[in-house]
């Protein structure tokens, strides 16, 4: 292995590098595709686990639908193909022919998931209908990078349908809160939640809702949206039901999402000149024991140990022995402490005579613990670096957040910052910022400028403008 390069004065070369030192993806064949490594995929699972019963504990229930969607679907959503259409990748031919109607790698699954809720509702009795699927989009990315934005990534999408738009409101906004919960109560990383501007929302949508974190380069990542889609994707696929009163009406529907993205924002927010720092909560391997021994005598009392403190501690955490007798204690330790391993125990010889380990945590704190204490103190050291994790983030991020008014104050600051700023809704004022690579992240329900940063009429609301990956 090779040293990491400087996080602080070297950060896209760091986040490239650890996240292959530490395997968690390998470049695929196929430009923008990347391969998730089973450590990788080790640490997605846990956050799919997590996301899984959330969304199932709310009333959704899984399904699959199809990988290819006819093109004509797409084109049924005016605003829908219009914001998909530079990313498409569409199959034109098959068996060896050509297909009377080109075929769409599904990009999100909007279309033919509506198309078949319009054969499954037919009555009031039949909604609401909550579908997620956990599956993979192709999007075709000119500029990729691993987790951030890859042409095919993993995800889930959330479809639902209402019979009143209140109702799917509320849907929106549950989901959002769950996605806000899993970011800040599992991953550690501190998000901003808001609407988009009509710049920025969804194609085909008539509101999206984003949770927004903030990179220690202070780029924004969407962690992932929830959108109300309207009755617009009703109308264009025909889905009808009849109400209470008999009534013909259209449901009002939604969909939310979140992708592999999540496991990049964990990387570069949390991560070090060591590597990788996993949150608690979602590291697939909590806890390491590395035994320390030179004589077979040693070794055999050592390991005794350590099996007996693996028994004790694997209801509750999820805990490994690293047995590896080709590796150093010190060699030991590197390994971990790039893969993220948020808590290590050290046993050897002189702790077994004082019935002691040594924990050190993957921020460096280390203590001695009493043997007979550690199914108390582990969980403890768990939780407590959970906080201490969410509490640096929280740090980077306030210190990045600032206040401007003006285009040119915004432009000269965005480098190094986040900025809030007033905004008057308009599409020109929003347009302007791309010309120097910014854009609104979200729209924030308190005001603290009284001017638009561009034009300077009244402030409708205040926006957060950054770079973003």
């Amino acid at each position: 292995m090779s040293k990491l390069p400087n996080k602080k004065t070297q950060f896209s070369e760091w986040y490239l590098e650890v996240i292959n030192q530490a395997e968690l993806v390998d470049q695929a064949p196929v430009r923008g595709c990347m391969v998730v490594r089973p450590y990788g995929n080790d640490i997605w699972e846990m956050i799919k686990g997590v996301l899984d019963k959330k969304i199932k504990d709310t009333g959704h229930r899984n399904a699959l639908f199809p990988l290819l969607i006819p093109e004509s679907f797409l084109k049924k959503e005016a605003a829908h193909i219009e914001g998909f259409a530079p990313e498409l990748a569409v199959v034109t031919h098959a068996g060896g022919k050509l297909l009377a109607e080109p075929l769409v790698v599904r990009p999100t699954s909007e279309t033919i998931i509506h198309y078949m809720f319009a054969r499954w509702i037919k009555s009031w009795r039949d909604l609401p209908l909550k579908i997620n699927q956990w599956a993979s989009v192709v999007r075709w990315e000119m500029r990729p990078r691993p987790f951030l934005r890859t042409t095919e990534f993993f995800w889930q999408e959330g479809h639902t349908a209402h019979a009143s738009r209140e109702e799917a409101e509320q849907e929106v906004l549950l989901m959002l809160s769950h996605y806000k919960d899993l970011a800040e109560n599992y991953l550690a990383i501190p998000v901003i939640t808001g609407q988009k501007s009509e710049g920025e929302k969804f194609p085909g949508a008539e509101k999206t809702y984003t949770f927004e974190a903030f990179m220690p380069d202070a780029k924004a990542l969407q962690m992932g949206t929830s959108h109300l889609l309207s009755q617009s994707f009703a109308h264009a696929f025909e889905m009808t039901y009849q109400d209470v009163q008999g009534k013909l009406q259209y449901p009002w529907l939604t969909s939310w999402g979140s992708t592999t993205r999540l496991v990049g924002a964990v990387v570069m927010v949390h991560g070090d000149d060591k590597g990788l720092i996993i949150p608690p909560r979602i590291a697939p391997v909590q806890v390491v024991i590395v035994p320390i021994y030179k004589t077979d005598e040693e070794k055999t009392a050592v390991l005794f140990q350590a099996q007996s403190i693996k028994d004790r501690l694997a209801n509750t955490v999820r805990i490994t022995i690293d047995t590896d007798e080709h590796k150093t204690p010190g060699n030991k330790f590197y390994h971990w402490e790039l893969r993220g391993i948020p808590l290590r125990i050290e046993i050897g010889p002189r702790d077994l005579s004082n019935k002691q380990a040594v924990c050190a945590d993957r921020l460096g704190t280390k203590e001695t613990v009493l043997l007979s204490d550690l199914e108390t103190v582990i969980p403890q050291k768990l939780d407590a670096l959970h906080h201490a994790l969410y509490a640096r983030a929280e740090v980077v991020l306030n210190t990045q957040w600032i206040q401007k008014d003006t285009l040119q104050e915004i432009i000269d600051a965005t480098e190094s910052a986040i900025i809030q700023t007033g905004f008057c809704g308009s599409k020109e004022c929003e347009t302007v910022l791309k010309e120097y690579k910014l854009s609104i992240r979200c729209l924030l329900e308190q005001k603290k400028h009284s001017v638009c940063f561009k034009c300077t009429l009244p402030n409708t609301c205040d926006a957060v403008i950054a770079r973003s990956y």
